[in-house]
């Protein structure tokens, strides 16, 4: 038979090649012998190239971002605009791995990131208030320590704290001496809604509350029905989701949350200058500046949950030189007008911060004395029967 003119070979011509000597074929079985022990005993460490991110060039790695939340949230694009921004920024542009590592609320995939990643440069881990707050309120399932990590870039958010004018609200004077509560839609009282929620406390509002909520789109709709009459909104969600309420007279901002500015102070959020901070809200309800575990646990929870809402991280056993080149590329792509341009709807104008002082900062607001910890987790319990284990 054949094809083209081209006879085939029969089948006689595939016989089987001989069987190999037996010398032959114990060599090979010693060979991959001492590779298995290799393996075992090293963990394959000899097998690969170790990454080389100190002698200032990561050319030829791959940056592998953990990402301890789903895919398509906030965090998640977040994070992959932001990492692919900071390896072209690298010097030797490595490859970008982002992995999401879900579960938990973000404390599984953080859990895992702590205890097993590679401290080379190459493995990083993106933090959100989600992962920092129960580190803070110390909750039994957190094994990871941000003390034992160092911060590489920080990025924030603003939020505005607004309510509809059909429950009798036209400014901040509405938040107090009322005849019935305003109802506050919440998620989770231990996640982002914590900072709200001690807003609430320090201006002696009242307030009640209702968990549950599968994020802050479902809130803003429930506050359109009525079911619900305060709530809080991100920089990002403000303009298309509650401006046009405020400029219909269906809703009224009330104050925003503020940012942590680098003397520890709260100031106004630039993306809504004209809107008083809660700070301010306090001076005018109460005629003096606030004071005491309440504030000191607002400004505490601000600075984590804003200010430095999402972050990135290696193991502190990260040698020095990969740390800093890691910083200072974040620090040289948080001023380039390209990124800069292009980052514009992602960040919502909030800067990349990557400064030499960046480690020092994020550990001061990170930092939580005693007092502020009992009073949060006693706020909690009490008003909100939630139980800090």
């Amino acid at each position: 038979m054949s094809i083209t003119g081209v006879p085939l070979p029969s089948p006689t011509d595939y016989s089987d090649p001989p069987p190999p000597n037996r010398r032959t074929a114990v060599v090979l079985m010693a060979v991959f012998t001492v590779l298995a022990v290799v393996a075992a005993v090293f963990g394959g460490g000899l097998l690969s190239r170790t990454a080389t991110t100190s002698d200032g060039d990561f050319a030829g790695e791959t940056v592998e971002v953990v990402i301890p939340l789903a895919e398509g949230g906030g965090t998640d694009t977040w994070a992959r605009f932001v990492g692919q921004g900071l390896t072209r920024a690298l010097p030797g542009q490595p490859g970008f791995a982002p992995v999401n590592d879900a579960g938990g609320e973000g404390i599984a995939g953080t859990n895992r990131f702590f205890v097993s990643a590679e401290a080379d440069g190459t493995h990083l881990l993106v933090s959100t208030a989600t992962s920092v707050v129960p580190w803070l309120l110390g909750r039994s399932e957190v094994q990871y320590d941000f003390d034992d990590l160092t911060p590489v870039l920080a990025n924030g958010t603003g939020a505005v704290v607004y309510a509809r004018t059909g429950a009798g609200v036209s400014g901040p004077q509405d938040l107090v001496n009322r005849a019935v509560p305003l109802k506050f839609g919440g998620i989770s009282a231990t996640g982002l809604d914590l900072t709200t929620l001690v807003a609430f406390d320090l201006l002696d509002t009242d307030v009640d509350a209702i968990f549950g909520f599968e994020g802050r789109g479902p809130v803003g709709l429930a506050l359109q029905r009525g079911e619900v009459d305060i709530d809080y909104q991100t920089t990002s969600a403000y303009a298309p989701s509650v401006q046009p309420l405020v400029d219909s007279g269906a809703a009224v901002p009330l104050f925003s949350l503020g940012q942590v500015d680098t003397a520890g102070d709260i100031v106004r959020d630039p993306n809504f200058p004209d809107i008083p901070t809660v700070v301010e809200v306090y001076r005018t309800l109460h005629g003096s500046d606030p004071s005491g575990p309440a504030y000191e646990a607002y400004r505490t929870l601000l600075g984590v949950t804003y200010t430095y809402q999402k972050a990135m991280w290696v193991p502190q056993d990260t040698p020095p030189q990969a740390t800093e080149l890691l910083r200072r590329s974040a620090e040289e792509m948080g001023v380039d007008p390209v990124f800069n341009a292009e980052a514009e709807k992602v960040l919502g104008g909030y800067p990349i911060v990557a400064d030499p002082r960046l480690p020092e900062r994020i550990a001061e607001s990170y930092r939580v004395d005693d007092d502020v910890k009992s009073y949060v987790v006693d706020l909690l319990a009490t008003r909100y029967d939630v139980k800090i284990d």
